[in-house]
Parts: structure tokens; sequence; C-alpha cells
């Protein structure tokens, strides 16, 4: 079993990095015993802002079976997590995979160490009943996901015509259900595009007691900006914005009638006294299939207890649009900028506003009668005795993009946890039901994808 500890690929500190590289090695010494080809690709390092840099854990490319007669598969997963600290509210050590109640709580439970692991599974069954995979297996295992997956486009990129090559269909498992015991197959992701704006007066800070009343302040011109983007029903403010959205079809509001989803218990799980919407297919088509803008903080802001009674000489908002088929990031990167430029204007200040873009990431959309998203229902029937909700992910999978736009292969997420399992949050965890049946499930894709192969 892989043990869960801190590889944490977001903080960038060595003690973290090593944890990683002892991580990626258990991993290729498990599917090394399970008879894989396995190779570990050398990453090389990450120069960080202040100049310090660190290694980049390796990848690995790991082999089972190359007969031409079957379909191959490759499974893509990461073994890096995000951070967490007991103290920040964690129930259970973070770090220590504990089981209460029938769930596995600990940091990478969901995302992405329990999916992996029921893969790894779901082959060594095979291996363990003397039986022929159906298929042919490849895995793609990395350690810096929640970084970004530093370096891994051009690693991608590189083997597109070596161990891609092969490569009949690609899957991913890591997202969750959008219910509690329903499972699922997801076949689209929003795209994201975060922004910085900057307002400055000075590098120093004020007292507002000697410049109070006679300065342009950084931090009333930012809040009038950040107001600008959008209005009290979520609606975005930023003209244009809604131009490239793909109109909406009488098939597709089917699609959202088709699952089931109890307002009640998500709103309740959500912690959540009201949301925007009423009905369980505008909120659906607003969390997948139209953008959405959220503030996500200000840098150079007071924000400790206390009365600092102090005016910021230099802000920085920080906000994000969350991108859908067939908008286009430079378009919606030209289009902000417009915005906040118009809005700036209109205020006549003598402070400087500069508006930065520092990621892109586009939005991802499979076609759902491709040959696997059929074998995965075949085989969510087979493993659940019930169909699966079709759905898409309002976050952002930027590797799903990534493969479907450098390799050309047919690409499906299958996700195993269920939608309370609090991933990125405190007490993440995988529950063990989910687990288990998830293994098999995976089991009984690769039976079904040798059969429609």
């Amino acid at each position: 079993d892989f043990p869960i500890l801190g590889s944490d690929s977001v903080q960038p500190v060595p003690r973290f990095r090593q944890e990683l590289f002892r991580m990626m090695a258990v991993a290729a010494d498990t599917l090394q015993r399970l008879g894989a080809r396995v190779t570990s690709v050398d990453m090389g390092s990450q120069q960080l802002p202040d100049g310090q840099s660190l290694p980049i854990p390796p990848v690995i490319l790991a082999e089972l079976g190359n007969d031409p007669t079957k379909g191959t598969v490759c499974f893509y997963g990461h073994l890096d997590v995000q951070p967490a600290d007991q103290g920040d509210g964690w129930l259970t050590d973070p770090y220590v995979l504990t089981e209460v109640d029938g769930k596995l709580y600990g940091r990478g439970a969901t995302d992405n160490k329990g999916p992996v692991l029921a893969w790894i599974n779901a082959v060594s069954a095979f291996r363990a009943l003397e039986q022929d995979l159906p298929v042919n297996i490849k895995f793609i295992i990395e350690g810096m996901e929640e970084a970004g997956s530093v370096a891994l486009e051009e690693l991608v990129e590189k083997e597109k015509n070596r161990f891609f090559s092969g490569v009949d269909y690609i899957v991913i498992s890591d997202n969750l259900w959008i219910s509690q015991r329903k499972p699922a197959i997801t076949y689209g992701t929003r795209g994201n595009s975060y922004f910085t704006v900057e307002v400055k007066c000075r590098d120093q800070d004020f007292h507002s007691g000697t410049f109070g009343g006679i300065l342009h302040e950084p931090m009333a011109d930012l809040v009038a900006l950040l107001g600008s983007l959008v209005d009290s029903s979520g609606h975005i403010l930023v003209p244009g914005i809604y131009d490239e959205v793909a109109l909406l079809t009488e098939e597709e509001i089917n699609t959202y009638k088709a699952i089931h989803l109890d307002l009640e218990e998500y709103r309740n799980s959500s912690r959540v006294e009201k949301f925007l919407f009423d009905t369980k297919e505008e909120i659906l088509m607003h969390l997948w299939r139209y953008p959405s803008l959220s503030i996500h903080g200000i840098e150079g802001a007071f924000d400790e207890p206390g009365a600092k009674t102090v005016i910021p000489g230099q802000v920085i908002g920080k906000f994000s649009i969350r991108l859908v088929p067939h908008m286009n990031v430079s378009v919606v990167e030209k289009q902000v900028t417009r915005h906040l430029e118009d809005v700036f204007s209109k205020r006549n200040s003598s402070n400087k506003m500069v508006v930065s873009m520092t990621l892109g990431l586009h939005p991802w959309i499979a076609n759902i009668n491709d040959t696997q998203y059929l074998a995965a229902k075949r085989a969510i029937r087979t493993v659940f005795g019930t169909e699966p909700d079709m759905i898409r992910d309002g976050s952002t999978i930027p590797i799903a993009k990534m493969f479907q736009e450098i390799v050309h292969k047919s690409l499906v997420l299958i996700p195993l946890g269920a939608v309370d399992d609090g991933e990125h949050s405190q007490n993440e965890k995988i529950n063990r039901w989910n687990y288990i049946e998830g293994t098999k499930l995976f089991a009984a894709f690769f039976l079904e994808m040798a059969q429609l192969h």
C-alpha cells in the first residue's frame, strides 16, 4: 500500500520534494513487481521566483502487455497532494490513512492516490488470478499536478510518437461523482483564466490621518474595479464575454433532466443557505456550461485582527473566470483588460493600473459516443446495476485538454469518489465502498474495452 505522506507539491520546500521522490519510487517499484516495464523520466529542476531551484519529481511511464490484437488503454494519475495541516481542522492526521465509519481519511485519499491505487489493484487482480489482461495497459503517473504539472506538456509532446503511439484510449480518474451513491462518467470540464489587477500609488503604505482625504486611494480604486466584474445574480459584466458560449440545445437540456441531483441534500452538504438558482437544471448549467467569475482575494491589504489605520500604497486583486466551450482564452484576456481599463479611466485616478492574466486553460469536452464511453457505461451497469450520470465538471483538469490536443486520442474521465469527499479540503476521504467498487469498475472496464475494441 502507498503510505499517505506529505507529498505536497504546492509548497516549494525541499523536504516535501524528497517525499515526492520517495512516493514516485514506491509507485515505480509497485508497478515493476506487477511485471510492468517502467521508465522514470528525469524532469530536471524548477526555478522559483526567489532564485532557488528545486528538483522536479520524475514522471513514471509504464507498460504492461504489447499484444497487437488488443486495445491499449493508458491511465493518467498523480501522486502529489495539496497542503494539509492537522491544526487547520483535520479530525485525524492528514498523512496517516485512517478509517472511521467506512470512510478512509487522509490527504490524497480521493485526489488522487486512491484512484491510482484502485487502477493498480484492478490490474493486479488479473495477475493474482493468473488471467491474461484483456487489454494492454500503460501508465503515466506524475508528482506535480497540484502545482500545474510542471514540464509535463513538453514530455507528452516528446513522447507523442513513442510512448503514446500505440495508445488507443486514455483514462483519467481525478474528479468526483455529483451524488453520494450514484456513479458518474465525466465528458467535459471548464477552463480557467486567472487574472491579477494591480493598482499602485507608491511602494510604501500611508497613514490615514496624514493622507486620508487627499489621495486617490489604491484600495478604493481596486474595490471599484473588482465590483465592476460581476453582479449579485452571478452575471459577468464584462462586455462580449458570453458571445462565444456554445448555444444550448434541446438534447443538452435533456441530459441535465436525466441527472440525479437532490438539491436539498446538495445544499445541506454544501452548508449553504441558498443558491443563486432554484432548479436542478439551472444549477447544473451554471456549474458546467456557462462561465463564472470568482473574486479570490487582495494582496497588500491589511487583513490581520485589530484596527490598523493604514492606506495601502499598492494592492493586487485576484480573480478568475471559468471558461466553457467555445470561449477562447486570448479573446477573454482582451475583453477583461479592455473592460477594466474603461472602468479605471472613468475614475480619473492618478494611480497606475496593470492587468495580467497569469493562467489560461481551455475548456475540454468529449464525444460521449466514443468506444470507451460505451465501455464505461457497460462496466458501471455490471458493477453498480445502474445507469451512470453523464456529467461535466465545473473545475479545470488541464491534462485532459492537453492529451486531447497533443496526443489526439479519445479520453474519458471515470471518477470513483463521492460528491462529499472533500478534495483539497480538510478531512478529505474516500469511502471504503467507493474504493472497492471502483477497483471492480476498472477491472470490468478492461473487459468491456476488450469486447468493444
